[in-house]
């Protein structure tokens, strides 16, 4: 008699142990789902941003054809941002973009008819419009991801996430010139 309830014990310590592993193995799971899922949501602004550089190179580059160097970094950095592997390689190609970005509007700045022309403002509506959007998707991204790794790094989760090989996420960080907001603003005549 006492045998048995020894077994049942240990059955039910088994299942409640059992149950509590699941509980917690998918508690990971759902986590790094939304931090993918966040991760998506940068990533699809920062194409909506590369698609959006063409259009602006072209508006601007038709009234001042001769800044070379401007447009090939822009491109280069456009190109670096759409072949970037993870959010650390995409965080340094967004700044790199970022920088060329400026240095096409200290371009544009130059010329008085550029900054009146209705496409050209459309697309600076446009770019305003997603750098806000990557700004919030980033700080979405960055709130998940630290909830995830904090969930990696607390006891007993992280007894489940080292026997179940999940891997910890990387922040999508700004370089700290980059951290500033792009600020787009032809309206004044200076």
């Amino acid at each position: 008699m006492a045998l048995i309830i020894v077994i049942i014990v240990l059955v039910v310590l088994a299942l409640l142990l059992l149950f509590f592993t699941i509980g917690i193995y998918n508690g990971l799971v759902r986590s790094r789902n939304r931090t993918r899922e966040a991760w998506s949501a940068i990533d699809v602004q920062l194409r909506r941003r590369a698609s959006l550089v063409p259009n602006l190179v072209e508006t601007v580059k038709g009234y001042a054809g001769h800044e070379r160097e401007v447009f090939e970094n822009v491109t280069r950095a456009r190109s670096q941002l759409e072949q970037a592997g993870g959010a650390q390689q995409a965080a340094q190609a967004n700044n790199m973009l970022t920088q060329a970005l400026r240095s096409l509007f200290a371009v544009a700045e130059a010329y008085p008819q550029l900054r009146a022309s209705e496409n050209f403002m459309a697309l600076q509506r446009d770019l305003t419009d997603i750098e806000e959007k990557i700004a919030f998707s980033r700080d979405f991204y960055n709130r998940n991801v630290l909830d995830y790794n904090t969930r990696l790094q607390t006891f007993p989760s992280v007894v489940i996430a080292r026997n179940f090989g999940f891997q910890p996420r990387e922040f999508f960080e700004a370089e700290e010139e980059a951290r500033q907001e792009v600020r787009v603003d032809f309206s004044t005549g200076s």
